[in-house]
């Protein structure tokens, strides 16, 4: 039996060309999720946000959506202290569980998505650090991405997807530039047959380490079709070795992650896109049913 597949974006507030004219940003949530039932929360990476504000995310949305929760900057080792990268604070751990709440207790949290740093190599502290993620999160799935090179050597990473499959931990599989130390490759594993995840940044080289004003001129990339139709073998095998499989498209210039996303879901057999979605910068009409990419291959 070949489990579920789920598609989603990273966020749903960047693809301001996909909403209405005029559609407040509130509302953006409920718009999304008629055409979805999957996203990744990727703002508490930048800040933790108060239960109330996770609340209103579990009010907006229909029963059966799921949020996956980027862990907060400082438990992924991006904050540093004296030049080196600084262990959370007990008050961080503490305001982060209490973010998540809301979304447990009303059955959507689904997955928490821990992505490392460039900079979080394949050193046996950094192992350590990956080994503590289930102490701290005891019950929940936890997917992590590594962005460091040194992780994919044939010893580390031997070393990684076996300390992952006795955590119950989820390796991300990336589709993203081979550029640099700050690249990992497409490693299509199952260490967690309860739950397998895909993160699509796009292709882009020349904007993989650049810094600009938004994430949208790093991400700037549309799949073509055919590109995406490369990834329909190793999609289904994971489906076939894990419960669920996640497609999270961070390629949020426009509305490309939105375009990509639906594009994914119809190529899957999973729905197919409302008419005038297939294109860039141009939003999907209005429905009165959400197609609904959720469910399994068919």
């Amino acid at each position: 039996m070949a489990g579920r597949i789920l598609v989603g974006t990273c966020n749903w507030s960047d693809h301001q060309s996909f909403y209405p004219e005029g559609l407040p940003p509130a509302d953006r949530l409920a718009y999304y999720s008629r055409f979805f039932r999957l996203v990744e929360v990727d703002s508490t990476y930048y800040g933790i946000p108060p239960p109330r504000r996770t609340a209103n995310w579990v009010e907006s949305t229909p029963d059966g959506f799921l949020f996956n929760v980027k862990a907060y900057r400082s438990l992924t080792y991006h904050e540093r202290a004296g030049g080196q990268p600084r262990d959370p604070t007990r008050d961080e751990e503490s305001q982060f569980a209490a973010c998540l709440e809301p979304l447990r207790e009303s059955g959507k949290l689904r997955a928490l998505h821990y992505q490392f740093p460039p900079w979080f190599d394949a050193s046996p502290l950094n192992l350590d650090r990956v080994a503590r993620l289930r102490e701290r999160h005891p019950e929940d799935l936890v997917i992590v991405e590594m962005r460091n090179r040194s992780w994919a050597e044939p010893e580390r990473c031997g070393q990684l997807l076996d300390l992952l499959s006795e955590s119950r931990v989820s390796l991300c599989v990336v589709d993203e530039p081979q550029l640099g130390s700050g690249s990992f490759p497409r490693l299509v594993e199952v260490t967690d047959p309860r739950l397998a995840a895909v993160r699509f940044h796009g292709r882009n080289a020349k904007t993989w380490y650049a810094r600009g004003k938004t994430s949208g001129d790093r991400f700037n990339y549309l799949y073509s079709q055919d590109e995406l139709r490369e990834w329909q073998a190793d999609i289904r095998r994971l489906a076939t070795e894990a419960e669920e499989v996640h497609l999270l498209f961070n390629n949020n210039r426009s509305n490309y992650a939105v375009v990509n996303g639906l594009q994914m879901a119809e190529i899957l057999g999973l729905a197919r896109p409302p008419e005038g979605a297939v294109g860039p910068d141009r939003p999907p009409p209005e429905v009165s049913e959400p197609p609904l990419p959720f469910g399994p291959p068919t």
